[in-house]
């Protein structure tokens, strides 16, 4: 059994890291099992390598989680390295990933047309989608975080900031919420946000075209029982408060 941990399965490990919440850093989760079959590592030893990413994770350490005290200079490293920098984690822990093989269907974005699969810049597309959707989407536990829906393919990991007004943020998890695909629209149209108390508000606006359309009886069932209910948090990767605030502010249409 290899000691040193080579770049590429640092970066993998680092990237499930992102992924997976702390109560499921163990050796019996399945993509910790996937991981090490495929690095020929023990589960135990990747599960470990999670827990040291925890103990330099300040997000972690601010809920009181604190993780495993052993993170060796490797680890430091490749943490200090991708820390905030999320488009060049995705495109090359995606990249170490694919290289071991792991993937399939449920995790893989859908590949580019085959005249254009090998181009450069449409890979790096693919691979931040695929990094940003299973990320938000792993830590909501594949559940809409407003009807609590568990059908992933009716998922979406939606931006709170559109990513042309923050690209800094484009891929940051805490930029992500998982909804399913109308809250998703409706949220990024405006029609619903979330106030200070992460409270669902819905805009009047989406209340009069119901009324104007005759469909308020659907509005009234898809949204407004929803109304007022707090977001549910995921167990990883908390919404940024200043995000929601600056969607509550710019985009909802009160």
């Amino acid at each position: 059994m290899p000691n040193h941990w080579t770049r590429p399965e640092l970066l993998a490990a680092l990237n499930l890291y992102h992924q997976t919440p702390f109560g499921k850093q163990h050796s019996t989760h399945p993509p910790i099992l996937r991981l090490a079959e495929r690095i020929g590592r023990s589960p135990g030893a990747v599960a470990m390598k999670l827990s040291n990413f925890t103990s330099l994770d300040p997000e972690e350490q601010a809920r009181g989680i604190s993780g495993l005290s052993g993170a060796s200079n490797a680890d430091r490293a490749i943490w200090e390295e991708f820390a905030g920098h999320f488009e060049m984690l995705a495109d090359e822990s995606e990249a170490a990933l694919e290289s071991f093989d792991i993937w399939n269907d449920e995790t893989r974005a859908p590949d580019p047309p085959e005249e254009i699969e090998n181009s450069t810049a449409v890979v790096k597309v693919r691979r931040r989608q695929q990094f940003f959707r299973k990320i938000v989407l792993s830590s909501y536990q594949n559940r809409c975080a407003i009807s609590q829906l568990a059908i992933k393919e009716l998922l979406v990991a939606s931006h709170i900031k559109p990513w042309s007004i923050d690209p800094q943020n484009r891929l940051n998890p805490r930029n992500g919420l998982s909804l399913a695909a109308t809250y998703d629209k409706a949220f990024d149209r405006g029609f619903i946000g979330f106030n200070e108390s992460l409270e669902l508000n819905l805009a009047p606006r989406i209340k009069a075209l119901a009324a104007d359309s005759g469909q308020y009886v659907e509005v009234e069932s898809v949204f407004e029982r929803f109304e007022g209910n707090p977001l549910v948090l995921p167990e990883k990767n908390l919404p940024d408060p200043e995000f929601l605030a600056w969607h509550f502010k710019n985009v909802f249409r009160n």
